[in-house]
């Protein structure tokens, strides 16, 4: 049956032992996750208690490329605005991205959509001058290919063509179109 309160206070006493309170906002991981590892200023929170840290193996890469994996319908507009900022709006886009923490939160936000891979070089960094003549293969290597040719061999290609063109038994343009015509209309 229903009791009847004399004063507030007592019905504010007995209420507060019925009513729990939900907190909604976000938790702090240092409460959450409490097995974690430090190493180089990094927590690791393995899955394994067994499982070991790997080494870190000389500086980090200072570029990744980064390839989108599933399509862009359906996505949340925040999704999208990143994609977007990266340069991976397109279908089969890929971008070169710095490693800096920026750039990082960005691709951590979608990690879920892309592929990241760390840009290695084979044997140096390329040079402003060895723009030209790099190029990027899907595992993240890039490539400088480098042509080593003495001035002899360039001097000596050189004289070659301007004797071929100033030769006097060389065929002309209009030579060779007649030429080609009567090969068309004649076969055989």
């Amino acid at each position: 049956m229903l009791k009847v309160f004399q004063s507030t206070s007592a019905l504010g006493q007995q209420l507060k032992g019925l009513v729990t309170v939900r907190h909604y906002g976000k938790p702090n991981k240092k409460f959450l996750y409490k097995d974690g590892i430090l190493k180089d200023q990094i927590y690791y929170y393995p899955r394994d208690n067994n499982r070991e840290i790997p080494q870190l193996e000389g500086e980090p890469s200072k570029l990744f490329s980064v390839r989108r994996l599933k399509p862009i319908k359906g996505l949340p507009y925040w999704e999208k605005r990143i994609l977007r900022g990266l340069g991976l709006y397109e279908k089969n886009a890929v971008a070169v991205v710095k490693n800096i923490p920026e750039n990082n939160a960005r691709l951590w936000k979608v990690k879920h959509l892309v592929e990241i891979l760390p840009i290695t070089y084979k044997y140096d960094e390329p040079t402003w001058a060895d723009i030209e003549s790099t190029f990027l293969k899907e595992d993240g290597e890039c490539v400088v290919i480098r042509k080593l040719q003495t001035i002899e061999d360039a001097n000596s290609k050189l004289t070659a063509a301007e004797e071929i063109r100033n030769a006097e038994n060389r065929m002309v343009g209009e030579t060779l179109r007649k030429d080609s015509r009567l090969r068309w209309l004649n076969p055989w």
